[in-house]
């Protein structure tokens, strides 16, 4: 395939840019021309963008036949969904394979690896940094976190299973965790792999219950250094060791404000601190020991306390947390906080209170069950209305799974694809504050990220992103001249929805190009255009 020139790229990219930034920040997109079947394939499409990551060529045609209620039914039950070819391409990473245990030694050997040469070199870690040919090659630690975020990218991609997929990326930015902070480097995996996705359609006490006893949440927010005043280990400590010496309220918080009752959720300061005395004694044990859950009775406070107006009896230990817990999976304000920010991340930004109310009311009936709550959601009026379809930008990882979808990419097993995402400013598991990545559009839209999806788009169209492999001849076959390549490519790739905007462009943009040039010119607009950035 030929490549694009740079001027040729930048004509394209500038033009539109300006063109296309004032659409993307207005409302949802209306006036899109929809194929003649509009009603069932509008309600095909709409599920497609919103319950996966986004309609690869023929989805919308596979569901219109299978049926969109069917659809909706085979894809809340996962586990009889067959998906074999992700299954294959997952085995190919280490990091799927290797223990906390494993993964603890492998940094430790690196840590003590780099200090040495340190030392060695009389000189700072950068200038002791590895020079020529073994600069280029990544650190084992370094490049299994890659591997890491990278098995994501190819999990949403290419799985069958894509409203699970969903799912498991939605709790994973609710319940979020840094993995560039200490211990979480190699605690990670475990934490997808073991915490998050085994639940992620399952009833949302136990996930609840299952992050609070997990060791990378309990590090990240420090409250493994939580203990009650004036406790002391019953070891003494090695020389240089830390010791934790008193309350730490971070976990308590974040696990009232983000996790369950939200920061409107009725809790006092007073609450905080009671559930931070509550969970002292909730730790890990060491890496070396396989960094473990474990519940140290000699940093519990074992005084009485009361949260939300329920009083915790003194001398319970661990029992204590897991009954908080259970209240906190279960209060009012838990189900509509929660509910609230899956209907933010299924419908949209400012959900409707009709569809949060749905939720609420299946969390009732089921008592969490997420797959009710989901189903609740999806069938609610709401959910169906048309002024809440194209109403939400893409985040990075939907864009750039999406764009590979929709021309039928095939990622490879580097870690390219995982970069892409993290080039637009999404890197995978490496949000810093436990709010996790935004939902809203204000924090994904504005002049510079549009430029520089319009130029990945433009890469993906040309065959020259990095980590994927793209062949636009099953996509775009023969046409003639720009405005049946335009119209092509608005049913190819943007399932008949582009606007007169956009097809305008695709026009201008292609009219004087050779038949190649003027296909991945067709196809990058397209993928850049306001139309594909909202779902």
């Amino acid at each position: 395939m030929a490549v694009l020139t740079k001027s040729l790229i930048l004509a394209g990219l500038v033009s539109t840019a300006a063109a296309w930034s004032p659409a993307l920040r207005g409302p949802a997109l209306e006036g899109g021309r929809l194929p003649s079947d509009s009603v069932e394939r509008a309600r095909a499409l709409h599920v497609l963008n919103r319950l996966t990551f986004g309609p690869r060529p023929g989805d919308v045609d596979r569901v219109v036949a299978m049926g969109v209620d069917r659809y909706l039914e085979q894809q809340l039950a996962p586990e009889h969904i067959s998906d074999s070819p992700a299954e294959r391409r997952l085995a190919r990473f280490e990091v799927l394979r290797l223990s906390t245990e494993e993964l603890a030694r492998i940094s430790r050997e690196e840590q003590r690896a780099r200090r040495q040469r340190q030392q060695a070199a009389g000189r700072d870690s950068v200038a002791a940094a590895p020079q020529g040919p073994q600069r280029r090659q990544l650190p084992r630690a370094r490049r299994l976190a890659g591997e890491l975020q990278q098995a994501a990218v190819i999990r949403v991609t290419i799985s069958e299973r894509q409203l699970y997929e969903v799912m498991v990326d939605f709790w994973t930015n609710h319940f979020n965790v840094f993995m560039a902070k200490g211990a979480d480097r190699f605690l990670m995996p475990e934490y997808i792999e073991r915490t998050i996705r085994p639940r992620a359609l399952g009833k949302f006490e136990d996930l609840l219950v299952a992050t609070a006893r997990s060791p990378a949440m309990l590090f990240y927010l420090d409250n493994v250094q939580s203990v009650a005043p004036g406790s002391r280990p019953p070891f003494r400590a090695r020389s240089g060791q830390r010791m934790p010496s008193g309350l730490n309220e971070n976990y308590a918080r974040e696990l009232l404000e983000l996790h369950t009752l939200g920061v409107d959720g009725g809790y006092t300061q007073q609450d905080v601190i009671n559930v931070a005395r509550i969970l002292t004694g909730w730790g890990m044990s060491p890496p070396q020991r396989s960094a473990g859950f474990v519940f140290n009775d000699w940093a519990h406070d074992r005084g009485e306390k009361v949260v939300l107006g329920q009083t915790f009896p003194a001398g319970r230990g661990e029992d204590e947390g897991r009954d908080l817990l259970k209240v906190l999976a279960h209060h009012p304000s838990t189900m509509r906080h929660v509910s609230a920010k899956l209907c933010a991340r299924l419908l949209a930004d400012d959900p409707p209170d009709g569809c949060i109310d749905a939720g609420v009311h299946a969390w009732e009936r089921t008592g969490g069950d997420i797959r009710e709550v989901v189903r609740a959601i999806v069938r609610s009026p709401e959910f169906w209305a048309p002024e809440y379809r194209n109403a939400k930008v893409k985040t990075p990882l939907e864009f750039v799974v999406s764009a590979v979808r929709a021309v039928g990419g095939v990622p490879d097993s580097t870690l390219a694809l995982a970069q892409l995402v993290g080039r637009l400013d999404q890197p995978l598991y490496l949000q810093q504050p436990p709010t996790g990545y935004p939902e809203t559009q204000e924090s994904w839209v504005n002049s510079g990220a549009l430029l520089e999806r319009l130029n990945l788009a433009m890469g993906i169209a040309a065959g020259r992103a990095p980590g994927v492999t793209v062949d636009l001849r099953g996509v775009i076959p023969a046409w003639t001249g720009s405005s049946q390549l335009a119209d092509l490519v608005s049913q190819r790739i943007l399932n008949g929805a582009a606007s007169e905007n956009t097809l305008r462009v695709i026009r201008e943009q292609t009219a004087d190009l050779a038949p190649e040039q003027a296909r991945v010119m067709a196809v990058g607009l397209a993928l850049g255009s306001p139309e594909f950035q909202r779902q």
